[in-house]
């Protein structure tokens, strides 16, 4: 199936709404929800794939990325991963678990009175769950966390929100319960002296160690194996050669203290944040992912496995009912319920993907050529030929 008859949806969808790139006060439904908005930019939008995914609940299928990015090369690496892992049968993903994270600070008047609150947590867990979800039909309390440092007491709420990402949703019936709380006899016979609705344990958009312990957003892993035979044909190196590659990226990053291992996964979570209308600055926090080779020396099969803790991501947000950003989603066939867990494991398998387009690059000596040519304002033709792995 040719790449070119996969972009007509997306490509007429994104000539309507922004092929003019209007400035604010013009009549572009539906209207941007930012503060003093000007203008839009507009990103080019390539297309990754086909990658053949199957998941729990998920038929099997084909399927093309959106991709929004200025980086060449990025389209056509990403291709021949999946040109690869659908020919060796393909990816599957697994959803380990969802949420979202809020994590109010209460300051006291001394360490050990901030110790003696922790106590009384139990006790008001349910009231805070049940004022919490007074505010809310989606976002429903699961645990709460405390931290103690010095004189305050860093609790996280930890929520599931349905299909939205959910930092707004959690912000609001957050504030609602601790105010709540505040008000009450048991909070002032605490003696607290402060409070703030973040004290930034929830570590939105920065990477952090407890993230990819013990992750608040979606949790996914993607997984699949390639044969040497496609290896040969599709990446022009064996999966003895590729495995060789990813075990010296993952040794180079031990040794430099490397955060996550991978080759360049954010590039394409970063470009499909961007076309599916995803919080593009959660990129930083979904950054620590954990790609796992595993090579058979009797079959010469390569196993890989992409381990991907922290993804925020939703398919109902404002930023998605655009018609470029919808019609993103749509593309991805995320639309509906369900779709958040399909976002992430689409992401999660497209990121797969760039690594072993990226690693076979280098293993097989062409990412310099590639990088040399793409570069370039070669004809579109050329361009497609070698994103198609032609």
């Amino acid at each position: 199936m040719a790449v070119q008859d996969h972009r007509a949806p997306l490509r007429s969808s994104f000539g309507a709404a922004s092929e003019a790139y209007p400035t604010a006060g013009e009549h572009t439904p539906p209207k941007a929800v930012i503060e003093s908005h000007v203008r839009f930019i507009p990103v080019p939008v390539g297309l990754a794939g086909p990658l053949r995914i199957s998941a729990s609940g998920i038929p099997e299928d084909e399927y093309y990325a959106p991709l929004a990015t200025v980086e060449p090369t990025l389209v056509a690496s990403c291709s021949r991963g999946c040109k690869a892992l659908t020919e060796s049968n393909g990816l599957r993903f697994k959803i380990l678990r969802e949420g979202m994270a809020r994590a109010p600070v209460f300051t006291f008047h001394d360490p050990e009175d901030a110790l003696a609150s922790v106590g009384l947590i139990p006790a008001i867990q349910d009231q805070l769950t049940r004022d919490a979800r007074s505010t809310s039909r989606f976002a429903h309390l699961q645990a709460l966390r405390s931290h103690v440092i010095d004189t305050r007491v860093h609790l996280a709420f930890d929520y599931i929100n349905g299909e939205a990402a959910g930092q707004d949703v959690v912000t609001v019936t957050t504030q609602a319960a601790c105010d709540l709380f505040l008000a009450s006899i048991a909070a002032k016979k605490l003696r607290i002296r402060d409070f703030a609705i973040e004290g930034d344990m929830a570590s939105d958009k920065k990477a952090s160690r407890r993230d990819a312990a013990n992750a608040c957003r979606v949790q996914v892993i993607a997984w699949g194996e390639l044969t040497n035979d496609v290896c040969e044909r599709v990446l022009e190196c064996t999966t003895e050669r590729l495995h060789q590659e990813l075990m010296t990226v993952t040794q180079a990053r031990t040794r430099n203290g490397g955060f996550g291992c991978t080759v360049d996964a954010a590039n394409v979570m970063a470009a499909m944040f961007t076309a599916c209308g995803q919080d593009a600055a959660s990129v930083m926090e979904s950054s620590w992912m954990h790609l796992t080779p595993e090579y058979d020396a009797y079959s010469k099969d390569l196993k890989l496995s992409l381990f991907c803790p922290d993804l925020p991501v939703d398919a109902i947000g404002e930023s998605t009912i655009s018609p470029p950003q919808k019609a993103s989603l749509e593309l991805l066939k995320c639309r509906g319920p369900g779709s958040k867990s399909k976002v992430a494991g689409l992401v999660a398998s497209f990121c797969l993907a760039l690594d072993v387009g990226t690693a076979a690059a280098t293993a097989s000596g062409n990412f310099t050529h590639a990088h040399r040519w793409l570069a370039r304002d070669e004809d579109d033709k050329s361009r497609l030929q070698l994103t198609e792995g032609i």
